[in-house]
């Protein structure tokens, strides 16, 4: 079942002379419990392409569906509503909430929505990221692997449509790296959670399901790992 596609985007910033083509007739489309990375070298529009995906940042040209929806024949006010509710985001630095302990940071999306919290999904959440013990814990009283699995429980509390990572583990060191490549991984198979994750490591990469490459903008491969 299709979730995500992609059809001919492309990104222009400026106008004239300055006009800066970022991105180029990207196109592709992603099956409901992919996990796939986007990789590319600093400055090819992988990070810009991600934003375009998630409501972030319109595209100058081309359409984006979810859930065979069109994202950007919405309005302001309903691309908030996707954003919160239909796409979960992790970056390399984790926003976290400083004086909001673990459970609220995680549930922080839900509660912002006006919608009650699903106190199972949270439990289930709490556990698979090992944070069950932890759920009382400020931020500051946590370790950056361990913010980072806040910020993927908060990701995953709405139980969004697609799961977007950028860089999620550029911040760690090489033992963290791997422990939210499993997490992502057990997320993945226990919520049957799409996730788009974006790389500029091709080990890191190699531990998803496909891999798209982009380079100056263009999409220069489309490959199925496993």
């Amino acid at each position: 079942m299709e979730i995500l596609r992609v059809e001919h985007v492309c990104k222009t910033y400026g106008t004239g002379e300055t006009a800066v083509n970022v991105l180029t007739d990207i196109s592709f489309s992603v099956q409901k419990g992919e996990f796939v990375a986007i990789i590319g070298a600093s400055g090819s529009g992988k990070s810009t392409l991600l934003h375009i995906l998630g409501g972030i940042d319109r595209p100058t040209s081309g359409e984006v569906f979810v859930d065979g929806q069109s994202v950007y024949e919405r309005t302001e006010d309903q691309l908030a509503v996707f954003r919160r509710r239909q796409v979960g985001l992790i970056y390399q630095f984790y926003n976290l909430i400083p004086v909001l302990n673990v459970e609220e940071n995680i549930t922080l999306p839900v509660r912002l929505d006006g919608r009650k919290i699903n106190k199972k999904r949270l439990a289930g959440l709490l556990q698979v990221l090992g944070l069950t013990r932890r759920r009382r814990y400020l931020p500051s009283q946590l370790s950056g692997g361990q913010q980072q699995r806040v910020a993927i429980g908060r990701a995953l509390m709405n139980a969004p449509a697609i799961l977007l990572a950028d860089e999620p583990t550029g911040n760690l060191d090489t033992q963290n790296t791997q422990e939210i490549m499993q997490l992502l991984e057990a997320s993945h198979k226990a919520y049957r959670q799409t996730i788009i994750l974006i790389t500029h490591d091709p080990e890191i990469a190699l531990q998803t399901d496909r891999i798209l490459e982009i380079q100056d903008g263009k999409l220069i491969r489309d490959e199925v790992i496993r």
